[in-house]
C-alpha cells in the first residue's frame, strides 16, 4: 500500500505527535508499505530525503519565532545581576511553518509518479490541510488523527495567553471541523473524542479512539549501570523523582517545582530531574533559585535513544503537573519502565494513570496534593511496587505493533470504501439523486 503521512510537527522536533509519525512511518515501512512523510523543512528549503526505508518530503518554510523548534538546545538567556536570568521572547531557531505547500506536494506526487493510496494527516495546519485538498482532487481516502490540545501551543504564547481560552474553544471547533473532511478520523482515547464531539456516533465519518502506542521491546524495566549517574552528574544514593518532556508554559511543571519543594520536608534524601528544554526553562530555573533549592533540581536538557529510556528507567516515581495531555507517550514510558505515576486528573491521562491502582491522580495546580502523592509513594516500597507491577500490566494494551496493525485495518476500510464511490462531481450528483 502507498501511504502519505501529512504532519506539520515532524523528527527532529521531539514531541508526542513527531514521535508518534516517526514511529509511524518507520513501522508502517518494516511491514513492507511505501511511505511518504510530507513535512516542514529545517533549513526552509524543499528538499528530499530518505530514512530508514521512508522519503521524507521536506516543504519549504519560514521560521516562526514565538515557538521552539526542539531541534537543538535554546540559546542562553542573558543574566541579569549574575543570577536573574530575561526569558526568551524571540526565538531564531523558531518551529518551521510550511505556508504555501500545496504546490509542493502536488509537484511531488507528480514527477515522482506517487499516488497514495491513503493519506494520513497528523496536524491540523497548512501541511494537513492541503494534503485533504490534494487527495479530495485525486479521489484519495484520508484518514485525519487529532493529536493535539489547543493548549499545547496558545497557553505558551505570553502575549496570547489572556486570550487564551477564547482562542482555545475556538481551536476545538477547528479542529473539530477539520476532521470532519475526512473519511475516518481517530484520537488517542476516549475522552479526547468526547471533548471535541458531543455525540461522535451521529458525525459523518467513523471515529474511533486509538492508542499512540509505544515499542514494548525497547521501554523495559531494567538496572541501569552506575556509569549513567556518572554521564549525567546525578546522585546514585537519592530518590528521583522524573519529569520528562517539552519545559513550555502549559505543562505546569512550576507546579511540581513547588511540590518538590514541599516534598522535601519528608523526604529529604529526594532531587528532581527534569528531562527537556522548552520556553519556560528560564523561569523555572529562577524559580528554583527564589525556592533555594536549586542544587536538588537537574535540568538534563533534550534527550534522545537509549539516554531517554534509561531517565525513566533510574526514577523512583515519574510525575507531570500537564492538564492539557490528549495521551501523554511520555506516561506510556514510564509505565512500560515499570514506574509508578502522577498525574493532573483532567481529560485522557486517566486512561494510563488510573489512579490507586498505578499512582495518584491530583487536581490542577493542587501543590499539597501532588507533594503528598510523592511522599506515598516514596515512602511506601511495598505501595511502589504494586504500582510499578499493576502499570506493567496496563501497558499491554498500548504496544505499538497493536496500534500499527489497527491502523493498516482502518487504511483497507477507507480504501475500499473509496473505490466504490463515483470520482467525477457528475456521477456524484447522479448516485445522490438516486438516493
Amino acid at each position: 500500500m502507498k501511504i502519505a503521512i501529512a504532519s506539520d510537527l515532524f523528527w527532529p522536533m521531539i514531541n508526542g505527535i513527531s514521535i508518534f509519525s516517526k514511529n509511524l512511518a518507520e513501522q508502517l515501512t518494516l511491514r513492507g508499505h511505501e511511505v511518504v512523510v510530507f513535512a516542514p523543512s529545517q533549513s526552509g528549503d524543499f528538499q528530499v530525503e530518505k530514512t530508514d526505508g521512508y522519503t521524507v518530503v521536506r516543504l519549504s518554510s519560514v521560521n516562526f519565532p514565538f515557538y521552539p523548534n526542539q531541534t537543538e538546545p535554546l540559546a542562553p538567556a542573558k543574566k541579569l545581576a549574575g543570577r536573574i536570568t530575561i526569558p526568551r521572547v524571540y526565538l531564531h531557531n523558531g518551529y518551521r511553518l510550511s505556508l504555501l505547500p500545496y504546490r509542493e506536494i502536488k509537484r511531488y506526487c507528480k514527477y515522482n509518479g506517487f499516488k497514495p493510496d491513503v493519506v494520513h494527516v497528523q496536524l491540523q495546519l497548512m501541511i494537513g490541510q492541503a494534503m485533504i485538498d490534494f487527495a479530495r482532487k485525486n479521489h484519495i481516502p484520508v484518514v485525519v488523527t487529532n493529536h493535539a490540545s489547543p493548549e499545547n501551543l496558545f497557553d505558551n504564547l505570553r502575549m496570547l495567553a489572556p486570550l487564551s481560552p477564547i482562542i482555545n474553544k475556538t481551536v476545538l471547533l477547528y479542529t473539530k471541523r477539520f476532521a470532519l473532511q475526512a473519511d475516518y478520523a481517530t484520537m488517542p482515547t476516549r475522552q479526547a473524542i468526547d471533548r471535541h464531539f458531543k455525540k461522535p456516533e451521529n458525525a459523518k465519518m467513523p471515529i474511533e479512539a486509538v492508542s499512540n502506542g509505544i515499542d514494548l521491546r525497547l521501554f523495559t524495566p531494567k538496572k541501569v549501570d552506575s556509569s549513567f549517574f556518572d554521564k549525567f552528574h546525578l546522585p546514585k544514593d537519592k530518590k528521583i523523582i522524573m519529569n520528562i518532556g517539552r519545559v513550555d508554559a502549559e505543562k505546569h511543571i512550576s507546579t511540581l517545582i513547588l511540590a518538590f519543594k514541599e516534598n522535601l520536608k519528608n523526604n529529604k534524601d529526594s532531587v528532581l530531574v527534569i528531562v527537556g528544554d522548552g520556553t519556560d526553562m528560564t523561569n523555572l530555573q529562577n524559580l528554583t533559585y527564589q525556592l533555594d533549592i536549586s542544587n536538588k533540581v537537574y535540568f538534563m536538557g533534550t534527550q534522545i535513544g537509549e539516554d531517554l529510556i534509561n531517565f525513566h528507567r533510574i526514577a523512583d516515581v515519574f510525575v507531570s503537573a500537564s492538564p492539557t495531555e490528549t495521551q501523554g507517550i511520555v506516561f506510556l514510558e514510564a509505565a512500560a519502565c515499570g514506574k509508578p505515576v502522577i498525574g493532573v486528573d483532567v481529560g485522557a491521562v486517566k486512561e494510563i494513570c488510573q489512579d490507586g491502582v498505578n499512582g495518584f491522580l491530583c487536581e490542577t495546580d493542587n501543590v499539597d496534593q501532588i507533594a503528598e502523592s510523592i511522599n506515598k509513594i516514596l515512602s511506601n516500597k511495598k505501595l511502589a511496587d504494586e504500582f510499578s507491577k499493576n502499570g506493567l500490566e496496563i501497558i499491554k494494551q498500548h504496544d505499538l505493533n497493536f496500534t500499527i496493525t489497527k491502523f493498516e485495518e482502518i487504511y483497507k476500510k477507507v480504501v475500499d470504501k473509496k473505490s466504490t464511490e463515483p470520482k467525477d462531481w457528475r456521477s456524484k450528483l447522479i448516485n445522490r439523486f438516486k438516493k
